[in-house]
């Protein structure tokens, strides 16, 4: 049984704390693409450096590039990581498609791991991600711990999982919060942590929580030190500790009691495990918010994971962090060698030095006949032993000195220094790589693992039960390619309108806007499992009536709610009676592709297309289009291309897809959608619905996105097609808005604000 202690470092002292304290890795930011952009990370030569310690000391070093680039930062890639590649770092953490595809091309022997902000929630993903090239998966912090077993028995994959420290109130990648309120975009590194600010519950009017309980999105942190048994034996290797914005005593102090419980366990499964409540105290003085809960790992959501009486605790621990720097940071942790020394006046110094399986010889000056005082065996000991600074230290030295041999002190330091330094990098020559291979981006790809969502053969073939009755009568065979006509590229030149909806109310009254090509039926507009089977046809009957196209749009979430959803024969043959599928993760794309969907899919925002690598991969998938990403300007968007793209133009945008529940935490779980309204310290309101058939809430945005005004600059984009997004809008709101932006798109007629309140999101700001 092995398992991976895995520790944050914001710093170079960071890692060196973390690795003294016991950690088996580390994961760290360079100066560029990290999610952390404001740690202290290391520039290029403190990195490489930082490389060579982690491997010295038989640890690994993992790079964190987990952002979206944009285009133009796609094409400094290439430069920024081959000294680290050259230099042997073991892993780069990545959330970009684009990124993932480019660095699989470029530096093929690098492994590659899929960040959380990936969202991987189930075994369909983690497969998708193993057959493109990634090594190991770092699963969403929301998962439960037979979810993760789940991924382990079904794939062979490394499984990393976060078991200490901060909590997201979002499923990481899927947060919008920081960047339409500040600019700064958690995708990109910059997140503001808005969550941790105060907010009120309404219903009806009516406030829900306490005027002493109002940090309502700010979650606990986790700890998990007692279910360390639990999270091995559910096929956990890396576990993932938080807190590279933290100090290295912090890195030091939770690594340290991690290495203990984790040591006892894996030295003896059999052996009762016992958790002393002082290391639990020790762990809750380092940093805390509010205490502790052990995350959703034995549980969906809930208000014990909560801190809303605070949005920050940390106890009086001044004394401790003392100790930890004693410890951990002002001492040092030399890895132990051993030598043999040969002074003979016959030929020159010879010093072997052998640890870990290597050995190396160096040659000094020839040691002279002594005129006065030759070398004692003490003495030359003594200063051959003098190694402080260089990493190692003597465990055994083995002497041969001749009688009245003399060798200036000098020399023999000369020989010591020369002797490691031959040592370090004949260690570190295991891990050196020649450079990486360039290609322009853009390029076509020269190599990489093809796009597989072939599942592993313990999964067991598609069944003749699930395949739907439109498949089977049409003639289509499940499990082979399905031909189908691309709308990549833009048909007859004419751009397009759609309109997703989140209320059914709304398909009649959209229907009779003729500008509108395509209706969008969101999964959350209806109201459950049944209501999806029962009524999706007639909704469907009603598009086509009025000669409209009809989606149907997947879940931001696809867990085991999902899955269990859509098994089975009645409701893929429901999916396969509307024209197509608009999907939002990589689980969806492998669960439906698995099961042969023989209708088109298209992708959301949320499968990141920040860049033209990201956009090729996504093409190479065989989707009908994407959407162009929301946190891009106009510029940048015309860099990227939106030919190939759908463009949102109106609605009131998603901020958060989360696990916990305003609901639920407030006045309980009814298992009924609602809305409820947060409202914020400048008194906006932010309408937030629970989802209950998949089991998240999505928090939109206090004003609606409003481009009419911008019709002329997306026009000169060229967009495959436009989109509305209705949510909370009633029915005649709705056909008047749709009205609205057909005359302006189609008709050219002048934009009038069908809001007082509105924003552009970030089509003209862009963000960081």
């Amino acid at each position: 049984m092995k398992a991976e202690l895995l520790a944050p470092a914001g710093s170079y002292e960071s890692m060196t704390a973390a690795i003294a304290a016991g950690a088996d890795a580390v994961y760290i930011g360079g100066s560029r693409f990290g999610a952390r952009a404001y740690a202290d990370n290391p520039d290029e030569d403190l990195l490489k450096r930082a490389i060579d310690y982690a491997h010295t000391k038989k640890r690994r070093l993992y790079l964190t590039v987990n952002t979206l680039l944009k285009d133009e930062e796609l094409e400094e890639l290439y430069a920024y990581l081959n000294p680290y590649y050259r230099e042997g770092m073991d892993a780069v953490i990545v959330q970009d498609f684009g990124v993932l595809r480019y660095i699989r091309d470029m530096f093929p022997e690098l492994d590659i791991h899929a960040s959380t902000q990936m969202g991987i929630t189930g075994p369909y993903g983690a497969e998708f991600l193993k057959g493109l090239g990634a090594t190991r998966v770092v699963t969403a912090r929301e998962l439960s711990l037979a979810e993760i077993r789940s991924i382990h028995e079904s794939v062979d994959i490394e499984i990393e999982s976060f078991i200490h420290g901060a909590l997201c109130f979002c499923y990481s990648g899927q947060c919008l919060l920081s960047s339409m309120i500040g600019g700064r975009s958690g995708n990109r590194g910059r997140c503001a942590q808005p969550c941790r600010l105060p907010y009120d519950l309404y219903e009806n009017g009516k406030r829900l929580n306490k005027t002493q309980k109002q940090y309502l999105l700010s979650p606990k942190d986790i700890c998990t030190l007692e279910l360390l048994p639990q999270l091995i034996e559910s096929g956990v290797y890396s576990m993932k500790i938080e807190g590279r914005m933290k100090s290295p005593e912090y890195a030091a102090g939770v690594v340290r009691i991690y290495r203990r419980y984790l040591d006892r366990y894996l030295e003896n499964p059999q052996k009762k495990f016992q958790v002393r409540r002082e290391d639990l105290q020790e762990l809750q003085n380092l940093y805390s918010r509010g205490g502790f809960s052990d995350g959703y790992y034995r549980r969906q959501n809930g208000p014990g994971m909560m801190s809303p009486g605070q949005s920050n605790y940390c106890t009086d621990n001044e004394k401790l962090l003392q100790e930890l720097k004693r410890e951990y940071l002002d001492r040092e942790f030399p890895e132990k060698f051993n030598g043999k020394l040969i002074l003979s006046k016959k030929k020159p110094a010879i010093l072997s030095l052998s640890y870990d399986g290597h050995t190396v010889t160096a040659e000094g000056m020839q040691p002279q006949k002594a005129q006065n005082r030759p070398l004692t065996a003490d003495g030359i000991e003594k200063q051959m032993r003098k190694t402080g600074g260089s990493g190692f230290v003597f465990e055994h030295l083995e002497i041969e000195a001749e009688e009245d041999v003399f060798l200036p002190v000098q020399a023999l330091n000369e020989l010591r220094r020369d002797a490691i330094a031959a040592l370090k990098e004949d260690i570190l020559a295991a891990y050196r790589r020649p450079d990486g291979r360039y290609r322009k981006p853009g390029e076509k790809s020269r190599g990489g693992a093809e796009i597989s969502v072939t599942r592993s053969e313990r999964q067991g073939s598609v069944k003749q039960s699930d395949i739907p009755e439109t498949a089977q009568t049409a003639g289509i065979t499940y499990g082979a390619e399905v031909e189908e006509q691309s709308s990549w590229e833009r048909i007859g030149g004419t751009m397009r309108m759609s309109a997703s909806v989140e209320n059914l109310a709304l398909v009649k009254a959209l229907c009779n806007v003729p500008e509108l090509q395509t209706i969008y039926l969101d999964c959350s507009a209806f109201e459950n499992r049944e209501d999806f089977l029962s009524s999706s046809r007639r909704q469907i009957a009603l598009c086509h009536e009025a000669g409209k196209r009809c989606f149907y749009i997947m879940p931001w979430i696809f867990r085991a709610q999902a899955l269990s959803y859509y098994q089975g024969r009645e409701a893929l043959d429901t999916l396969a009676a509307y024209d197509g599928l608009l999907i939002r993760s990589q689980e969806e794309y492998a669960f439906l592709k698995e099961k042969a969907y023989p209708k088109s899919l298209a992708a959301d925002w949320n499968l990141y297309t920040f860049n033209r690598e990201a956009h090729l991969f996504w093409k190479e998938a065989q989707l009908l289009f994407d959407t162009a990403p929301v946190e891009l300007n106009r510029r940048e968007l015309n860099v990227r291309g939106c030919g190939e793209s759908e463009l949102i133009v109106y609605g009131y945008q998603p901020l958060m897809v989360s696990a916990q529940c305003q609901r639920k935490n407030s006045t309980g779980c009814t298992k009924k959608p609602s809305l409820l309204y947060l409202k914020d310290r400048k008194q906006k309101l932010f309408a937030v619905r629970n989802v209950c058939p998949f089991c998240y809430n999505i928090i939109y945005n206090s004003a609606p996105l409003q481009l009419a005004g911008n019709a002329e600059d997306i026009r000169r984009l060229h967009p495959q097609s436009i989109r509305l997004q209705f949510t909370t809008e009633e029915p005649r709101e709705a056909r008047q808005i749709a009205g609205t932006y057909a005359g302006v798109f189609f008709q050219r007629e002048t934009a009038d604000r069908a809001h007082k309140e509105f924003t552009r999101g970030h089509f003209e700001r862009g963000v960081e």
